[in-house]
């Protein structure tokens, strides 16, 4: 039994009692990493995600993310997106080609705010993913790229996963030829980082 099926038994009790109650929508807002590039899309962690969440019954998930997406980009999309779907959850997982581009630090942060600032205010509960870039980038802005996403989350109060392509990153064998975007091979284990955050968030929603 895999950890994420073994963890989805654990709190499956938890998960019935949020069925009952509600079961709320997560807004997905990423890039390439969540829009499953280089992959078949029900082959992505998103995918896999909404599988076992609709047939445990706790939520229902919208997949707004778009390959190349900065944070630029999402915080334009997000006020339709929210209008729309009226999430009660949104996971934010962008900022990875903000970083690629060499975007001023300022900027990526006030757009992650701002997202998160608009989320909230429309009533929903965040999971904010962090990224991190190479090393080549210089080892002070990818320093303070990495402590971006744990600052906002710390003055924000919400949930943060510190790195998406943790236990992934740095094993090639995972990686496309691209260098950059995991494999369908690699998809349960960014889903296995990704869940243990997200289900107390689900859970809480019922209260």
């Amino acid at each position: 039994m895999t950890f994420v099926r073994i963890l989805l038994v654990l709190l499956l009790p938890l998960g019935a009692c949020v069925a009952q109650a509600k079961q709320p929508t997560i807004l997905v807002m990423g890039d390439s990493l969540s829009a499953g590039y280089g992959i078949q899309l029900e082959q992505s962690w998103v995918t896999l995600l909404q599988q076992e969440l609709v047939k445990n019954a706790q939520a229902k998930v919208i997949n707004a993310s778009v390959s190349g997406e900065t944070t630029g980009g999402g915080l334009t999309r997000l006020p339709t997106l929210l209008s729309t779907h009226k999430p009660e959850i949104v996971v934010i997982e962008l900022g990875g080609n903000d970083g690629l581009r060499g975007q001023p630090l300022n900027i990526l942060q006030n757009n992650l705010q701002s997202m998160i600032t608009a989320s909230e205010t429309a009533g929903a509960k965040i999971l904010l993913i962090g990224m991190q870039i190479p090393t080549n980038y210089g080892p002070r802005y990818t320093k303070q790229f990495k402590e971006v996403y744990s600052t906002l989350a710390e003055k924000n109060k919400i949930s943060l996963v510190p790195f998406l392509l943790e236990d992934v990153a740095l094993h090639s064998e995972l990686i496309q030829r691209d260098g950059i975007h995991p494999t369908a091979e690699a998809q349960p284990i960014l889903l296995k980082n990704v869940l243990p955050t997200l289900l107390p968030i689900i859970a809480s929603t019922s209260k």
